[in-house]
C-alpha cells in the first residue's frame, strides 16, 4: 500500500522541479534525453515537448517504457534528493495534447512558439531519495499499489 504522506512529498518534490532526464530503448538502441517537463499531480503523470524526429522520441515510439531520473544538484550530500521512476511515453493527440500544451505552455511560455508533439509519461513507479528526511531515507510509490489509476 503507498502511503498518502509519501506520494505529497514525492508531488511537492516533482512540481518544484523541472527537468528529468529519460532513458528510451527499442530494437537493441538506446538513448538518453534531458527535457523540461510539466507535473499533472491529479493523474501522476508529467509532460514534456519532443521532436518525433529525435533518437529518444523514434525509440519511444517503438517501445514506450522508459526510466528516468530527477535531480537537482545541492552542494552538500545532506541536502540529495531525487527521484527514478518508470513510465510509460505516450505522444498525446486531441484534446489532451491541448490540454496538455496549455499547462506546459504555462510554465514555459517560450514554448508557445515551439511546435514540437506534446508526450505524457504516465508514471508507474516511483523511488526518491532524500537525505534532508534522514541520510538514504527512501520514499516509494507504485501505481499498481495504489487507488489512481487515470
Amino acid at each position: 500500500m503507498n502511503n498518502p504522506d509519501d506520494l505529497k512529498h514525492i508531488l511537492k518534490f516533482l512540481n518544484k522541479n523541472h527537468v528529468l532526464a529519460l532513458c528510451a530503448a527499442a530494437d537493441g538502441d538506446m538513448w538518453s534525453a534531458n527535457c523540461f517537463y510539466v507535473t499533472d499531480s491529479e493523474s501522476l503523470s508529467l509532460y514534456f515537448m519532443t521532436e518525433m524526429k529525435t533518437l529518444h522520441g523514434m525509440l519511444m515510439a517503438k517501445s514506450p517504457q522508459v526510466v528516468g531520473t530527477i535531480a537537482p544538484h545541492p552542494k552538500t550530500i545532506a541536502l540529495i534528493q531525487g527521484i527514478q521512476f518508470r513510465a510509460e511515453a505516450t505522444l498525446l493527440s486531441g484534446e489532451e495534447e491541448g490540454r496538455a500544451r496549455h499547462l506546459y505552455c504555462t510554465h514555459f511560455p517560450v514554448a508557445v512558439a515551439m511546435k514540437a508533439p506534446v508526450w505524457r509519461l504516465k508514471l508507474n513507479y516511483i523511488k526518491m531519495t532524500d537525505n534532508t528526511l534522514g541520510f538514504g531515507k527512501k520514499l516509494l510509490w507504485d501505481r499498481g499499489m495504489s487507488d489512481i489509476h487515470p
